[in-house]
């Protein structure tokens, strides 16, 4: 699998962007995908993930209530909705997939996107 990320940019504080990820391959149904982002001088960390259906999400607590990720199958592309954004937002965003259950550690991640960097300017 293949994952090309878009959409970032920069926005200010209070504003909202929506990211892509687009994957080639014909298994993509079947991948559960996530996104993860990395701030300037912090380890990467996990922002959300979506299970193969969509029926099943999970996010991790400073993004709940303002990010919604979300998938279309149909169109081999994973979204993710950011709304709200602050400074502390301001990472490069990553998105990535692997088999098998939801899950919020990085290393169960087989396949990773080139990221997309998002700016709040304050």
């Amino acid at each position: 699998v293949q994952l090309q990320a878009s959409g970032g940019g920069l926005v200010q504080a209070g504003g909202s962007l929506r990211l892509s990820c687009a994957a080639s391959g014909r298994t993509f149904s079947s991948y559960v995908m996530g996104w993860f982002r990395q701030a300037p001088g912090k380890e990467r960390e996990f922002v959300a993930a979506i299970n193969w259906s969509g029926g099943s999400t999970y996010y991790t607590d400073f993004v709940k209530g303002r990010f919604t990720i979300s998938r279309d199958n149909a169109k081999n592309t994973v979204y993710l909705q950011m709304n709200s954004l602050n400074s502390e937002d301001t990472a490069v965003y990553y998105c990535a997939a692997r088999a098998g259950r939801l899950g919020y550690a990085d290393y169960l991640y087989e396949y990773w996107g080139q990221g997309t960097l998002v700016t709040v300017s304050s």
